[in-house]
């Protein structure tokens, strides 16, 4: 049939204007809005560019040489489409408009205000979320899940300890494979944490059989709940699908705040909402630093501020990245090239400022993590340390911070102090620094200056379920009344003592004299309790002077 048409006398013709009859055709559909061609990304994109025109709709001149430069040339110029464009055209879920969808339409589509806000917060990392799910060739509604989740924060942390922009609670974080110590969160890290709820919503997914309402709910109460309440409704004989399902008042909002969502980004103008446009193009790089860097250093090298580099990196809660890894930066896709080139300049083992301490006498590896900040388990990791023991006179390597502590603007510490420096501008009464002691809670603590611990938890950027430590100090705001009442109840104040060791005495005769236990003297001071003392001895305690007599 092939041959018999290239066998009329006009066949060249007839290929000539088919292909100008589909040119036009096309460049119709993109003025007039209605070509929705999805097309997936080239593997192997060297630069933001050819990235971005894998998912545009680009006019290219066909290989067909029969249309003429100057007939190509004529040709209107591309229309490129922006992020939400091509979030919309990956669309899969249902979306049924029943009261509850409707009530959260709603309240989004009174606020515009805090839908642009949102949108210019989550800029930096949509495309990256976007280029994931279609990875994954997922619902790309799952795009718009960190808006209900944190609204685009990666800093955000709820009541129930669930962190990052993606809100993954410890126990979760750590099934998922999301590193968490002093150093580093993976529940914050953009990339790590996007592929770990990702991978959780397919495993939640496939567990109820493909239903995306049921892996949605179970992703915000867990699917043992949801499953739960299936089980409930099937014995009653009632429908199992999620609309009828029992649920926690905040699942049961969830799900129908995505549907919102996605109805409202569907269609903003019938909203009215004049939505903040993203380019359909990469906003960060990720890259390997080999090594432990202090970000102080690395915002100099990327030429950015701490702040911006912080959201990019909001998983180090500290000063450095941390020494075990992960060895990788992002950074503004505009910076990439300029902080390899001169990151390469400066050795590994000047990326970090190192300070050789000398041991001193009453010195513990606790008192020496503190006066530095860092955590005993990376002191000893440092220092390739088996125990805890330490002698005066020897020296240890530690990492010490290139720039003031306020220079990291967005470290755990910071961060906490921030947090209470705004709540001396909105709370009334006096501010108490409560020192913990061991055995305390945080219950207990807020009977004794009459607060909540919800409050005691808002104040210290902490949730009211956050374990505490003796020693830890909390900021608590009080009325003068209730101090004085606290006062009474004996508030503690800690004291270090240097204690030198008399003829007779024993570990326990001296916990006994001050009042502590005979383990955290020798914690604090690194001794083994099968060595005897010595008189002349010098033993660091930690004293609570209102205690003793």
């Amino acid at each position: 049939m092939l041959n018999t048409i290239k066998a009329l006398p006009n066949y060249q013709q007839f290929t000539v204007n088919l292909t100008k009859f589909a040119i036009l055709l096309f460049v119709f559909s993109l003025t007039s809005g209605c070509y929705n061609l999805k097309t997936s990304a080239t593997e192997g994109t060297p630069n933001a560019v050819t990235s971005t025109q894998s998912h545009a709709f680009l006019l290219q001149a066909p290989e067909d040489e029969s249309l003429s430069e100057e007939e190509f040339a004529a040709l209107p110029e591309p229309i490129l489409m922006d992020l939400w464009t091509r979030i919309r055209s990956g669309y899969q879920l249902d979306k049924p408009m029943n009261k509850r969808v409707q009530q959260q339409l709603n309240w989004y589509a009174k606020h515009p205000e805090y839908m642009n806000r949102v949108a210019r917060r989550g800029e930096r990392y949509l495309f990256h979320i976007v280029e994931e799910i279609e990875k994954r060739d997922l619902p790309m509604e799952l795009a718009l899940l960190p808006i209900v989740e944190s609204a685009f924060d990666p800093f955000a942390y709820s009541h129930g300890r669930a962190s990052g922009m993606w809100q993954f609670i410890p126990g979760t974080g750590k099934m998922m494979g999301l590193k968490q110590n002093w150093w580093y969160d993976g529940r914050r890290d953009i990339t790590a944490s996007t592929d770990a709820a990702l991978r959780y919503l397919e495993n939640l997914n496939a567990r109820f059989g493909g239903d995306w309402m049921h892996a949605l709910a179970s992703y915000n109460s867990g699917s043992g709940n949801v499953s739960k309440s299936m089980r409930r409704n099937k014995r009653k004989g009632k429908p199992t699908d999620f609309w009828n399902l029992k649920l926690p008042k905040e699942t049961e909002a969830y799900v129908p705040k995505l549907i919102a969502l996605s109805l409202l980004i569907g269609e903003p103008e019938k909203y009215g909402l004049d939505l903040h446009s993203i380019p359909n193009q990469p906003y960060f790089a990720q890259v390997d630093t080999e090594a432990q860097i202090d970000l102080a250093q690395a915002a100099e090298l990327a030429n950015v501020d701490m702040d911006v580099l912080y959201h990019l990196n909001p998983a180090f809660n500290r000063w450095a990245t941390d020494p075990q890894g992960p060895h990788k930066l992002l950074v503004p896709i505009d910076r990439e090239q300029s902080f390899i080139e001169n990151l390469n300049a400066i050795p590994r083992e000047n990326r970090v400022t190192w300070e050789r301490y000398t041991i001193r006498n009453g010195d513990s590896l606790s008192t020496i993590a503190a006066k530095y900040k860092i955590s005993i388990r990376s002191l000893k990791s440092i220092n390739n340390m088996n125990n805890s023991f330490i002698r005066a006179g020897n020296t240890l390597m530690v990492p010490v911070a290139a720039a003031d502590v306020r220079h990291y603007s967005q470290s755990l510490e910071q961060r906490l102090h921030n947090r209470k420096s705004a709540s001396a501008q909105t709370e009334k009464g006096t501010r108490v620094d409560h020192r913990v002691q061991k055995g305390e809670s945080l219950w207990a603590i807020g009977q004794r200056y009459n607060v909540s611990t919800k409050k005691i938890a808002r104040w210290n950027n902490m949730a009211p379920a956050d374990p505490i430590y003796g020693g830890q100090k909390l900021a608590i705001w009080t009325n003068s009344k209730d101090l004085a009442s606290a006062n009474t109840q004996r508030s503690s104040v800690i004291r270090k003592v240097s204690y030198r060791v008399r003829q007779g005495d024993s570990l326990h005769r001296i916990a006994d004299k001050f009042q502590l236990k005979v383990n955290d003297i020798l914690r604090w001071n690194g001794i083994n309790s099968s060595k005897y003392l010595q008189p002349g001895q010098s033993l660091t305690l930690f004293v609570d002077v209102t205690r003793v007599n």
